[in-house]
């Protein structure tokens, strides 16, 4: 049994293409793991076991939240795996509390006898918790302008890693006692939190062994990883009270793919059991359930840069904007499937195209190199005056092709928000976006997952990505330090606030 500590890291997501549609087998959608991640650290609480602890029928856990400045103890029954907070003051995180709950019954569901006894005594150790998130989860655009810093990454940059986090304002307190909401940029927090929880009880408890390679071409745990995915798959369901697509939770794993959702019914008919049966029969079941969902590699081809902004308007609901393209969908059936085919047609257009270009990466290296340099300098329009040689034309209507069907997904996407009456992209988001793709070097530029207000998505070619930096900025876009990053999660070797001081600092200039 491990004792040490153990941290573990989990990216945050940016589902480019697939919105609404990756709801529903067998659409799939390409979603970018990110350099932002979010980071579980794992000891015991105490340092050995009291002498009279045989007797206990639990054992403590405490929750650090240190962003937050929170912090939450917790009960966890040995025999059932009940977990309760020990104070009704302490704010619940039901992410992290199902995270735990189904990690050590997975435990507990995949040991022997003699391996069952020493998680036991590991477990009446307790459970040190502490949680950390890249500041690119959270919005610090309200920081930055409170400091009177102009709205720029080196203004991200210059803000302390782990800073502490903001609550919204929290207007309609008399309303109800609506907990007041923390500001994020729409990376998938939660998922990402739960994995790198799950990981690194799992690996804390020896039920899997992870890797800390960053390079996913590399690692041999694939199996260890399937079982990472299906525990923080379920936890993040069950916490969310429903079961989604899931691609957040993916990405989380396994990093950058293509993905096409698993069956709900895999984690819905044990939500029923779980009423009457143990935990550790119920996690069985899951481990064992028919997990039917397609992933496969996908990355941005080299040379390409994923650049996300803020624009400050707000964010979004997904729940509800999924409500309402659900009921539109009912209301009209006919209309709703031609919108939908159509979307579906331009995400399989644009996956294509970006295969083709890594394709083309492979078989004609220098010709892909001398078209992306040569177009990271032009409008889109003036692209297609360097073809010059047929295996550059190759590559640049690659290029083309990708950028009409982004086109075409945003003209679909904006269909579908005006039928079901939500902004799917908002016409404050299309201005910007079209100003965006009309820049030089600009490949892709969007709304990630299900659009509205979060956050916009630009895709750049070569060092252009700084002109687009700087037009978001002038256009009171806050343009975030995220890039994409094809790691899924992995171990890390010490305290990301021991490292991140130096990481932070080198990070700023790469282009």
């Amino acid at each position: 049994m491990a004792m040490a500590t153990v941290v573990a890291s989990a990216p945050g997501k940016v589902l480019i293409t697939g919105g609404y549609l990756i709801l529903e087998r067998p659409n799939a959608g390409l979603v970018l793991s990110t350099n932002a991640r979010f980071y579980a650290i794992v000891k015991p609480l105490h340092p050995q076991i009291n002498p009279d602890a045989w007797a206990w029928a639990w054992t403590d856990i405490r929750l650090t939240s240190p962003q937050l400045s929170r912090q939450a103890l917790y009960k966890l029954a040995l025999k059932n795996l009940t977990i309760q907070p020990v104070s009704s003051s302490d704010s619940t995180n039901p992410f992290v509390e199902y995270a735990v709950q189904y990690s050590v019954a997975a435990a507990y569901a995949s040991f022997d006898h003699n391996k069952k006894e020493l998680l036991h005594k590991l477990l009446l150790q307790g459970l040190d918790i502490t949680i950390l998130g890249s500041n690119d989860f959270y919005s610090y655009r309200n920081e930055i302008e409170r400091r009177g810093l102009p709205l720029t990454p080196e203004s991200l940059a210059s803000l302390p890693p782990f800073s502490s986090i903001t609550l919204n304002a929290d207007d309609d307190a008399g309303a109800g006692n609506c907990k007041p909401e923390v500001a994020k940029t729409g990376l998938g927090s939660s998922a990402a939190m739960t994995t790198a929880i799950v990981a690194a009880l799992l690996h804390y408890m020896d039920v899997v062994k992870l890797s800390s390679s960053k390079d996913h071409r590399e690692r041999k745990d694939i199996a260890d990883l399937d079982i990472v995915h299906i525990i923080a798959q379920t936890a993040h369901c069950i916490a969310q009270g429903k079961v989604g697509s899931g691609f957040d939770v993916s990405s989380a794993v396994y990093g950058s793919q293509r993905y096409a959702r698993f069956s709900p019914e895999v984690i819905s008919s044990t939500q029923v059991a779980a009423k009457a049966v143990a935990l550790p029969e119920v996690i069985t079941e899951i481990l064992n359930g028919k997990w039917d969902h397609d992933r496969a590699e996908f990355s941005l081809p080299p040379m390409m840069t994923l650049l996300l902004g803020e624009p400050g308007t707000g964010g979004s609901s997904t729940p509800s904007m999924v409500g309402a393209v659900k009921k539109w969908q009912k209301s009209d059936p006919q209309k709703s499937l031609d919108t939908w085919r159509r979307l579906s047609e331009a995400n399989s257009a644009l996956e294509m195209q970006l295969n083709l270009l890594r394709k083309l990466v492979k078989e004609q290296w220098d010709a892909y190199k001398s078209v992306i340099d040569s177009c990271s300098m032009l409008r889109s329009d003036k692209w297609i005056e360097q073809a010059s040689e047929p295996n550059k034309e190759a590559v640049i209507k690659a290029l083309l092709g990708a950028k009409d069907a982004m086109l075409e997904i945003r003209h679909h996407m904006r269909l579908m928000g005006e039928a079901a009456g939500v902004p799917i992209e908002p016409e404050s988001q299309t201005q910007l976006l079209d100003a965006t793709m009309n820049l030089e070097g600009v490949l892709l530029a969007g709304v990630p997952g299900a659009g509205g207000f979060d956050a916009v998505f630009a895709v750049t070619l070569g060092v252009s990505s700084s002109n687009v930096t700087k037009i978001w900025s002038s256009l009171n876009v806050l343009p975030l330090l995220v890039k994409e990053d094809p790691c899924g999660v992995c171990l890390e070797t010490a305290d990301p606030r021991t490292t991140e001081i130096t990481s932070a600092v080198s990070s700023i200039h790469i282009e």
